[in-house]
Order: structure tokens, then C-alpha cells, then sequence
């Protein structure tokens, strides 16, 4: 079993190299995973024109500052060295996201408890969406528990500089380029006004600028 030396992993040789770095490549599914979910509703509103309400924005949100916690650890894996303040720091806010996402998606569900109730926007696989997110933020919370009980095995102080480097040179790209038109689909939605409405119907900025009439 490897040692840890000054709250550092110690350097893993032959056949549990493997494990030492399974941290840094779980912070990258974990930050392309929470992306792709996110790609998920973007489709979803601009394939069958189902337009997210306020609590459907925020809930995207805590999922792209959930990412941007593994992205804190992704970055530091690309140096080639890392150590645990990198882990305990991307994990937590990544923890922090989660829990407050997971909040705010049973907010949501909360509100269309009542027998009768249709819920908001059309059911995927069953299930509405920001019920799918109340699942999904509660699944990455256990994933994190797990993840940080094994910490001494799976957090290797040193990795692979180049192969890392490229991964995460991806995984950013990918967040960057989703979060950018999530930010687009906002703005759409909300145009020139404070705030969103609570049953959004259209596009206000295309109404804003009189590009399309009501």
C-alpha cells in the first residue's frame, strides 16, 4: 500500500499507476459529463422549442460550477504534478455545487408534487427534466463521498504531463464552448430585461429589437 508523505500521495510504480491517477481522469468525466448534461436541455429546448423557466437556468448553472470544481483539479493534473489541496479544493466546490443544485431541482420537483399536476415542460424518459437533475446531483454527491474516501489510493501526486495535458486541453474547450451558448440561450431568452419570467413563452430578444412581432 503507498504511503502518504506531507499530505502527498507517494509516487506508484508498475501496475498501480493506474489507480494513483484515477482521480484526475474522474475529474474530467466528471467535468464532460455534467457539460453533456447540460447539452442534454440545451437540446431539448431548441429541438421541441421547450423553454426553460428560472429554476431550469440555475439548475444549469450549479451543473457548469460542478464541472468547473473537476476543472480545478483537471488544471493542475495538465502541470504533470498535483497535490492534495488541488483535490480537497475541486472536490469541495464541485460538492458545494452539487448539493445547492440538488436543492434547487427538489425546489422544482416540490412545486409539481400535487396529484394532477403535468409539471413543467414535457417528461423525458418518464421523468421531467429537473426531476432527471434532482437524480443526477444526489448520484454525483455519492460519487464524490466515494471518491474522497479512497483518496489515498486514487490521487497520485504525479501524472503523465503530456497525455493530461491533452485531455484537459479538451475537456476545458468542451465546458468553455457549452457554457458560452448556454450563456447565448439565456440571454435569448431573457432579452433586455432584468429578469426571466417564470413561464418564459418566446425568445424576448427577437421581440426587443422588433425582429419578430407579437
Amino acid at each position: 500500500m503507498a504511503t502518504v508523505h506531507q499530505g502527498r500521495p507517494a509516487r506508484r510504480g508498475g501496475g498501480a499507476a493506474w489507480l494513483g491517477q484515477a482521480q484526475f481522469w474522474f475529474a474530467c468525466l466528471f467535468a464532460a459529463g455534467w457539460t453533456g448534461v447540460v447539452c442534454g436541455g440545451l437540446a431539448v429546448q431548441f429541438g421541441s422549442w421547450d423553454y426553460p423557466c428560472p429554476l431550469c437556468m440555475v439548475q444549469r448553472m450549479f451543473m457548469l460550477l460542478a464541472a468547473l470544481g473537476a476543472l480545478h483539479v483537471v488544471r493542475a493534473g495538465m502541470r504533470g504534478t498535483i497535490d492534495g489541496r488541488h483535490y480537497m479544493t475541486g472536490w469541495g466546490l464541485a460538492l458545494v455545487a452539487c448539493m445547492a443544485g440538488g436543492f434547487t431541482s427538489w425546489r422544482q420537483t416540490m412545486l409539481h408534487i400535487m396529484p394532477g399536476d403535468a409539471g413543467y415542460g414535457a417528461p423525458v424518459l418518464g421523468l421531467h427534466l429537473y426531476v432527471w437533475a434532482w437524480i443526477l446531483f444526489m448520484a454525483a454527491v455519492a460519487a464524490i463521498g466515494i471518491l474522497l474516501a479512497f483518496a489515498p489510493w486514487t490521487a497520485a501526486a504525479d501524472l503523465p504531463a503530456p497525455v493530461c495535458r491533452r485531455a484537459g486541453q479538451l475537456v476545458f474547450a468542451f465546458v468553455a464552448l457549452v457554457t458560452a451558448v448556454n450563456l447565448v440561450a439565456v440571454f435569448l431568452l431573457e432579452g433586455f430585461h432584468w429578469f426571466l419570467p417564470d413561464d418564459p413563452d418566446r425568445y424576448r430578444f427577437f421581440y426587443d429589437l422588433r425582429i419578430l412581432k407579437k
